[in-house]
């Protein structure tokens, strides 16, 4: 078992916020930050950074904080955003032409190769100048190019063919933006769900309570 296996997801969770703020603050030509400072941008306590960044070596030096280009960096190596990872989307209707069109991937670790519909009046059509291909190409063209994972950009209902087929083709990452639950049909998968209507539920109740707490 190696070090990151005991590193917990709110913890992973939070590296994206880190690496975000900290490339703000270096493109502000900001050189070095201290915890406490790191701590209100991140809105958590300057002890709960530390104990962050100590899951992954520290990289701080006392009396001086954290020198911004080097945690910049350390994160953006730890997320793994230098891999390029080669990615597929499924699905280029209205949600898969917003992922496909306004997703910077180069600079979030991935590069997306192809994407796929059923749809015939789609296909052809392009996207971020990527041609759609019919899903009946989706076997040859990842028997032919090295696929890392799959952005399902489609309904719930026609996931589980789809993952069948995707799974079999040995692609085990999904960025799933349905609502199938893909680990309880293949548990070594490796999956970020998106559920759009859950965060918009929850901004729901925050106005709601919100509104309750200031009656």
């Amino acid at each position: 078992m190696s070090k990151s296996d005991h590193i917990s997801m709110s913890v992973i969770r939070r590296l994206p916020r880190y690496y975000r703020f900290l490339s703000e603050l270096y493109e502000q030509k900001i050189d070095r930050i201290s915890s406490t400072k790191l701590a209100q941008i991140m809105n958590i306590t300057a002890s709960q950074v530390r104990q962050d960044l100590n899951c992954f070596g520290g990289f701080g030096h006392q009396g001086y904080g954290y020198s911004v280009s080097q945690l910049k960096d350390e994160i953006k190596n730890i997320l793994g955003l230098n891999n390029d990872y080669k990615a597929i989307l499924i699905g280029s209707g209205n949600l898969g032409k917003a992922v496909a069109m306004h997703m910077n991937f180069e600079k979030l670790g991935f590069e997306l190769i192809a994407c796929f519909d059923s749809n015939e009046e789609k296909v052809g059509t392009k996207l971020n100048n990527i041609s759609v291909k019919h899903e009946n190409e989706l076997e040859e063209f990842c028997r032919q190019n090295r696929v890392d994972t799959a952005f399902l950009c489609i309904p719930r209902v026609c996931v589980e063919n789809m993952l069948d087929k995707l799974y079999s083709l040995g692609i085990k990452n999904y960025w799933n933006f349905s609502h199938y639950d893909i680990n309880a049909r293949y548990s070594d998968a490796v999956v970020e769900n998106v559920h759009l209507s859950d965060n918009l539920m929850t901004l729901c109740y925050r106005i709601n309570n919100s509104n309750q707490t200031n009656i």
